[in-house]
């Protein structure tokens, strides 16, 4: 099912009434998981920067499992999460699938591409209902030219992340099956976690398959891994829920080789 524009409506005043995305990203109410990340690209930018693009883009509902954008389109737009969570993967010349990253709110997704005028590098996809701000790549472009600020925000952001990847590529010949499933368990908890009175309630809609592409680990090892953790009382697993009960060990076991 296709992505399902959503457009603000009028008050009855003149004034145009704030969308949803917009309500959730400025409330102090709204859950843990619907709240811009600290150090994502919302809570990085001038608040200008953000009500340009929101100016200049559209307010998109993605059901889960729909594609935001496909690997090696051409890149004529970027998306800014507003509430919800995607998968960033990509497929090598054999058809094999891997998850680079998960993106939550606050995040932008597809500015590398936008940017560089260059085709995109990987596919966006849905873990649970969206919404983003779409907005063109030239408008994109503008609004960051005009807030020099920005530029480094971007700049910062994309070094960021490649650090994060290759932290990651280097776990993969230094840490075990274990220890890599450990280490995106609490990266979860830290971005998309919610306190409860047993520990860290993670409600992302991710599967095991999903964690498996994202350690570099097969589907077996994951269970292996997650298995052990429960027989150790570190975590309880129900319906695409995660509830971390021992967050302490879980950090340990993932510094361990």
């Amino acid at each position: 099912m296709g992505p399902r524009l959503v457009m603000p409506t009028n008050n009855g005043t003149g004034a145009p009434r704030s969308s949803l995305a917009e309500r959730r990203v400025s409330a102090l109410a709204v859950p843990p998981q619907h709240r811009p990340g600290d150090g994502s690209f919302l809570q990085a930018v001038d608040g200008r920067v953000s009500e340009d693009l929101r100016a200049r883009g559209r307010v998109r509902s993605y059901n889960r499992g729909s594609v935001l954008f496909h690997e090696a389109q051409a890149a004529d737009h970027v998306a800014l999460l507003l509430s919800g969570a995607v998968k960033v993967t990509v497929c090598d010349e054999e058809g094999r699938q891997g998850l680079l990253a998960i993106r939550g709110p606050g995040d932008l997704i597809g500015e590398l591409g936008a940017m560089e005028g260059t085709p995109r590098f990987a596919t966006a996809t849905a873990l649970e209902p969206v919404e983003a701000l779409v907005v063109p790549a030239s408008a994109f472009r503008d609004v960051i030219a005009a807030h020099p600020p920005a530029v480094a925000v971007v700049m910062k952001m994309l070094s960021s992340r490649l650090r994060d990847s290759d932290r990651k590529r280097a776990e993969f010949g230094t840490r075990d099956s274990g220890a890599r499933v450990a280490s995106r368990l609490i990266e979860l908890a830290d971005r998309f976690g919610e306190p409860v009175e047993e520990g860290v309630r993670i409600n992302l809609q991710i599967t095991q398959d999903e964690i498996a592409l994202w350690t570099g680990c097969s589907r077996e090892a994951v269970t292996k891994a997650m298995q052990a953790m429960r027989e150790l009382q570190w975590l309880e697993t129900g319906r695409r829920t995660i509830l971390i009960l021992d967050e302490a060990a879980i950090r340990k076991r993932a510094m361990s080789a």
